[in-house]
């Protein structure tokens, strides 16, 4: 389980660093663009505001280098927290777009769909605590 999660936190940080490297350096072209060859999910979804897409690309930033802080000092805690971290935004986000796909095409939606999906799943599987950390907890304790 520690490899997945390790795997789940690796990709979670590329992710974050894609998107928010994108939406914080290149506000206009995430705008126009996002996410490149699946078509244009940003644009479709209200005007432009440079404020706002820069404020969610240094969002998503702060979340990678949580991440890769992750992936330094990997422990069970660390894992627990940035899966928190990282499903409250997933299941927020993907919620707000599944009740907003009205304006884009079905395939789109769908990429939309799956691409947030994946995301909040890479932070539910860093919920799931292994078993070296379940067998500590329920581990007697050897009095004072």
């Amino acid at each position: 389980m520690r490899q997945l999660h390790t795997y789940a936190l690796a990709f979670s940080a590329l992710l974050g660093l894609f998107v928010g490297g994108w939406a914080y350096f290149a506000p206009q072209s995430f705008y126009d663009s996002f996410p490149g060859v699946l078509g244009s999910w940003v644009s479709v979804d209200g005007p432009y505001n440079e404020h706002l897409i820069r404020d969610v690309g240094a969002m998503y930033l702060a979340l990678a280098a949580a991440s890769v802080g992750g992936l330094i000092w990997r422990s069970a805690i660390v894992f627990r927290v940035l899966g928190l971290a990282w499903s409250v935004f997933g299941g927020l986000h993907f919620a707000y777009h599944a009740w907003h796909l009205e304006h884009m095409s079905p395939a789109s939606a769908t990429g939309e769909m799956v691409a947030l999906g994946i995301s909040l799943a890479l932070g539910i599987v860093l919920l799931i605590p292994d078993r070296s950390s379940t067998r500590e907890r329920s581990a007697p304790t050897r009095g004072l």
